[in-house]
């Protein structure tokens, strides 16, 4: 049983809904008598689809089978096609059965097909074989006067005028309609003109104004619905066998039908056999090469079409446009091959082909030349190579450097010297240097040898002109060419100081306006100019390694001295002026009078100054904790920079802790404001710089005490209090803190050691710090009992996922 449902399932190669349904039992007894009486199994499909049968059907009973049965049908043993689609409700049974063969073929191709053409690419096999084609006969097509009618055609007879009439029926089985009041009327065989004018004739019998000298109606038979017939395809085709067409197809629908010719299949002589006889030969290569429809013949009923191996297949590569192999006839040439394939590229070396030969015993080779390409007949097996040209030029010379139009010129009548190729580049450019000309040229051994011409002479007439040769290859050097770019540079007070190309006669006020013209900030009183020592003939050694000249600058760009002219790599200075000076801004906040920024009004502004300028303090400030915050220039950077460099670089205990180098913009400096406002000038009374903030602040009754104590806090200020007293006040010192080396930060920056017995070094506003010691770490007994503990759990867990794993 089981073995009758595989196949079932391999018969399925097409599926359509065609003919009235049989059911599942039928199925089955179907198949089982078609075994017992032997017979095949595309004569089974073909039948089973003619009565309805769907892939729907047979997945039902599968499905039943099954679970009745409990063993599933291998899904491998269903063939391809079967697994992939199912015919929809609106496909025909033609176009359900085309895809499905397409399947077979596409597999059968992939498995059956020769060892030795496998992967071949033959030009034509394809025209037949792409689903994206369609050779499928038109159905919009006005009925041929040529047509022969049959059992099955569906003919219309319209009959207007006096009579007006509507007939439509298929001609029966035996070749006849039946018409009402006339009878059985035989149109087997008959052309559509000739079935015209029978009708004609026999109509005229029940209707008078039919016939005659002087008709007053009307007769014609047009096609409805087309018969099908059955033809049979043999020989090299994909899927052999008979196949049920529209009456209008022709060979080429037959051909795409049977999936076109195999791989040995040809496409050259592909016959027609009708009643026995041959009565056409078909080549397909005319049909692609030239387009001509009239060897598509159409097929009638019984029609046998034979494909046969090919006679001759040849392959050509290379450098021709559609390199392939090709199917040639025993009469046809080199020439024709060529023509097939396109013709050869752009690139092809047309003069020659080379052949390779089997003999038979061994391998030959074979030069044919063009003019025998009409002649030289091809074998079967022969390959045709086109080569390229060759990477150089038979005719190429060349020029550059200093001609107007450098580049590649042909050796020609009109260019065969030197002076004519000058003259064909537009001649020399002013800069072209004469004296020396260089004539690279390739020897015959494809050596270069270089030949040296005396240009100036040549122009002249005074030297003879120098014959060319191919591959010759004239360079003209140019001045400019031959010594190093000559420039000029300018630095200091100017707009955009760099380097520029120098000119002849080309003065410094002429390179300055070049660079934008001078900065405000320029000294017009101070240019100077440094220029190379350069001796090219010296002999001795000298220690001197430049020469200075200093101009004025004048008004206007008029320079002192109008002589002096710019040799190529001067260099120019221009200085800043000593008298020019750019606006310095502080700025003063908290308790002053009028509090903002500030313009220093000479260098040596001092604190003071600054403070007198704001209108002097308030009545609150608090002057002790004034402090100044100054802006870091770019030498205080520099060093910030190499300080942190060394910490980094600094190995062991010695190193210092990046962490804790303060990187800021700014910095607090230490002042004393009362000893400065007191001693105006003195250097308590500290010079200001650009960017410096002076801060004076209200006063403040309060200490703070941070660091290693109990509580940090923050107390009020007691005159006369010591340090025990305002750590007390903090809950006292910490377990880990450095007593002796507590410190007290003020308000105005400075810093100063925390003595025991000293009440004067607290003020109001200042911070207590007290430090830390360094803390040792060490592994308390909690933590060892709580180590072993991990460390035994660890191992259990170990011990239990190994256990689960064996």
């Amino acid at each position: 049983m089981r073995r009758i449902f595989l196949l079932i399932f391999s018969l399925f190669l097409f599926t359509s809904l065609y003919a009235q349904r049989m059911s599942d039992e039928q199925v089955i007894q179907y198949v089982k008598a078609g075994q017992a009486a032997g017979k095949s199994q595309k004569q089974m499909t073909t039948e089973l689809l003619r009565r309805g049968v769907t892939q729907e059907q047979v997945l039902r009973i599968k499905s039943n089978y099954e679970a009745v049965k409990g063993e599933p049908v291998n899904a491998d043993n269903i063939p391809t096609q079967m697994r992939k689609r199912s015919v929809g409700l609106g496909e025909s049974y033609e176009a359900a059965e085309l895809e499905d063969q397409k399947a077979v073929i596409d597999e059968k191709q992939n498995t059956q097909a020769q060892p030795e053409v496998l992967g071949k690419q033959i030009f034509g096999h394809n025209l037949f074989q792409n689903r994206n084609l369609s050779f499928e006969p038109s159905s919009n097509l006005a009925t041929p006067i040529n047509y022969r009618l049959g059992p099955g055609d569906e003919v219309i007879i319209d009959i207007w005028g006096a009579s007006e009439n509507t007939i439509r029926q298929v001609i029966s089985p035996e070749g006849s309609i039946q018409v009402k009041d006339l009878g059985p009327v035989h149109l087997n065989g008959m052309t559509v003109k000739e079935a015209n004018a029978y009708l004609q004739r026999e109509f005229s019998k029940i209707y008078s104004g039919i016939g005659g000298n002087d008709p007053n109606s009307q007769i014609r038979l047009t096609l409805g619905d087309i018969r099908t017939i059955q033809i049979n395809i043999m020989g090299e085709v994909s899927v052999p066998g008979t196949y049920t067409l529209s009456a209008f197809s022709t060979v080429f629908h037959a051909l795409y039908r049977a999936g076109g010719v195999n791989k040995i299949g040809s496409l050259r002589g592909i016959k027609l056999v009708r009643n026995g006889k041959t009565i056409e030969t078909l080549d397909v290569y005319d049909f692609i090469m030239k387009g001509k429809m009239n060897d598509d013949i159409r097929v009638q009923e019984g029609d046998v079409i034979i494909v046969n191996p090919y006679e001759s297949l040849v392959e050509i590569v290379g450098k021709v446009k559609r390199p392939m192999y090709y199917e040639m006839k025993p009469s046809e040439t080199v020439a024709s091959l060529l023509k097939y394939a396109g013709g050869f590229t752009g690139d092809a070396y047309k003069k020659a082909v080379r052949i390779i030969r089997k003999s038979g015993r061994e391998h030959q080779v074979f030069n044919v030349d063009e003019m025998d390409y009409s002649v030289f007949r091809l074998d079967d097996g022969d390959m045709i190579t086109t080569d390229a040209v060759l990477d150089r030029f038979e005719n190429k010379v060349e020029i550059s450097g200093a001609v107007y139009r450098a580049g590649l010129y042909q050796l020609d009548g009109t260019v065969n010297t030197v002076k004519q190729l000058i003259k064909k580049a537009e001649g020399l450019r002013g800069d072209a240097f004469l004296g020396h000309v260089l004539l690279d040229r390739e020897r015959e051994d494809l050596s270069h040898e270089m030949i040296s011409i005396d240009l100036n002479g040549l122009m002249n007439g005074t030297v003879a002109d120098i014959p060319l040769q191919k591959e010759d290859h004239l360079y003209i050097p140019s001045i400019n060419d031959l010594k190093e770019t000559e420039t000029v540079s300018i630095y200091g007070e100017v707009l955009n100081p760099g380097t520029f190309l120098h000119s002849d006669n080309m003065s410094i006020e002429d390179l300055i306006i070049q660079a934008g013209g001078l900065s405000e900030a320029a000294a017009t009183t101070r240019v100077s100019v440094t220029r190379r020592i350069k001796n090219p003939k010296s002999t001795t050694y000298s220690s001197k390694l430049a020469e200075t000249f200093t101009f004025d600058i004048k008004d206007g760009l008029i320079m002192g001295d109008g002589n002096f002219q710019l040799q190529p790599f001067d260099m120019v200075q221009v200085r800043r002026s000593p008298a020019y000076q750019v606006q310095r801004t502080v700025t003063v906040a908290g308790e002053v009078l009028f509090s903002g920024s500030y313009s220093l009004l000479k260098k040596n502004e001092r604190l003071s100054d600054l403070i007198n300028r704001a209108g002097g303090i308030t009545p609150e400030a608090y002057i002790m904790g004034g402090r100044l915050i100054r802006k870091m220039n770019d030498e205080e950077k520099r060093r910030e920079r190499d300080v942190i460099r060394m910490a980094y670089s600094g190995e062991g205990k010695d190193s210092i802790s990046t962490a804790k180098l303060a990187i800021s913009e700014t910095y607090t400096v230490g002042v004393d404001m009362g000893k400065a406002l007191a001693n105006p000038s003195s250097d308590y009374d500290i010079v200001l710089r650009e960017g410096d903030m002076i801060y004076i602040p209200e006063y403040i009754n309060t200490v703070k005490i941070s660091g290693s104590v109990m509580y940090p806090n923050t107390v009020t200020w007691e005159g006369g209090k010591k340090l025990k007293h305002y750590v007390n006040m903090a809950g006292g010192y910490g377990d880990m803190a450095k007593k002796s080396k507590a410190y007290i930060v003020y308000l105005n920056g400075t810093v100063a050691r925390a003595k025991k017995s000293d009440s004067h070094l607290i003020q109001p506003g200042c911070e207590i710090i007290v430090p830390s010691k360094k803390e040792k770490k060490r592994m308390q007994l909690a933590e060892i009992m709580g180590m072993s503990s991990m460390t035994a759990t660890i191992a259990a867990m170990v011990a239990t996922l190994t256990n689960t794993f064996k």
